[in-house]
């Protein structure tokens, strides 16, 4: 009962305070209802070799799924194979969504997910994703790995997830279908339906750009695309070359609106029910998972674009002023969620 009222209170105020901040703009409740959570699902106790189902959406040339493999080999190595790691890429246990809901009912061990899909349960984990917070990659992980997010991270153990590293999704930014256009300036974003992730604050960040968003399963998309269901996503740099949405998608623009954090959590049940040692192993895997997952990820941000072009798309380079001026207000929404001591840390910590 407890996880259902700090879900549904924390719920309930950040659709609030969207809905105040949409009046008299295109709205930002385009997100789908939420689903309360159900308590835990309590596993009993561990007997090895243990099984750890592990989950994720985007494909296996994804960073993430690149570094984790090697995460499993080293855990299962140095747990002479007393914890195993069930790898399952693409969506194939569920939407990103579904594979936190899946931690909370027991039937996901670990996922890596955006941060702000965590958001939905613990409001406060999305808070790096406010828009144009930070100009580059190591502004970003200094601020992720501040004792400011440290002192976020136990929010989720009352949804069963304990956060072991921040794997890296790069910098957020906008593609386009032929028949759309390409996005040069802010009047290019009215009107567009876009797929973002069940990110609240993406949500709100488009919609303060005048755009139509739509929350949609990221395993689903290039058919929806292909289906005239959506006119643009927005995405990562490394996730858009990796999955090949060069395929039904004609142009990129550099917006680099939103940093994507990405927490690996493991079930917080699990994770009390290893032992000490066992912990030790995972919690330093996934430390050199973290490091390596962010060197690539910065890596493909860098080098990507071109072999976008190479693949046929045309790129473009708005000025991110006028971006910048039009979002400011998200800011202030989530003032009122967060409360302002958190956007005053956040504000300290990045200038």
């Amino acid at each position: 009962m407890k996880t259902f009222i700090k879900r549904t209170a924390a719920l309930l105020t950040v659709s609030a305070m969207l809905a105040l901040s949409s009046c008299g703009s295109t709205p930002a409740s385009t997100a789908p209802a939420q689903t309360a959570a159900p308590e835990p699902a309590a596993r009993s106790g561990l007997t090895y070799p243990v099984t750890i189902k592990a989950g994720y959406s985007t494909s296996e040339e994804d960073p993430r799924g690149i570094v984790l493999k090697k995460f499993k080999e080293t855990v299962e190595k140095e747990t002479n194979g007393d914890v195993i790691i069930e790898i399952h890429p693409s969506g194939e246990l569920g939407s990103d969504t579904e594979l936190i809901m899946g931690m909370i009912e027991g039937k996901v061990g670990m996922t890596v997910s955006s941060a702000g899909n965590y958001a939905s349960f613990a409001t406060r984990l999305g808070c790096s994703a406010l828009p144009f917070l930070f100009a580059d990659f190591e502004s970003a992980w200094k601020f992720i790995d501040s004792e400011t997010m440290q002192n976020i991270n136990p929010d989720l153990e009352a949804y069963n997830m304990h956060v072991l590293a921040y794997f890296d999704n790069g910098f957020r930014c906008v593609t386009t279908s032929e028949k759309a256009g390409p996005v040069n300036s802010v009047s290019d974003m009215a009107g567009l339906n876009i797929r973002t992730p069940e990110n609240q604050i993406v949500m709100e960040t488009m919609s303060a750009l005048k755009a139509n968003p739509k929350s949609f399963p990221f395993a689903e998309l290039k058919d929806a695309i292909k289906d005239g269901r959506f006119d643009a996503q927005e995405n990562p740099v490394p996730v858009i070359y990796n999955n090949k949405l060069y395929e039904v998608q004609k142009y990129l623009a550099i917006t680099n609106h939103s940093y994507d954090a990405m927490p690996l959590t493991i079930a917080d049940d699990i994770w009390q029910g290893l032992t000490p040692a066992y912990r030790e192993i995972i919690e330093k895997a996934a430390k050199a998972a973290e490091t390596e997952d962010r060197r690539l990820v910065k890596k493909q941000t860098e080098d990507f674009v071109s072999l976008l072009e190479k693949e046929g798309m045309t790129v473009t380079y708005p000025d991110l002023t006028p971006f910048k001026e039009a979002t400011a207000s998200v800011m202030d929404v989530f003032a009122a969620v967060y409360g302002q001591e958190l956007i005053d840390e956040i504000q300290k910590a990045v200038n």
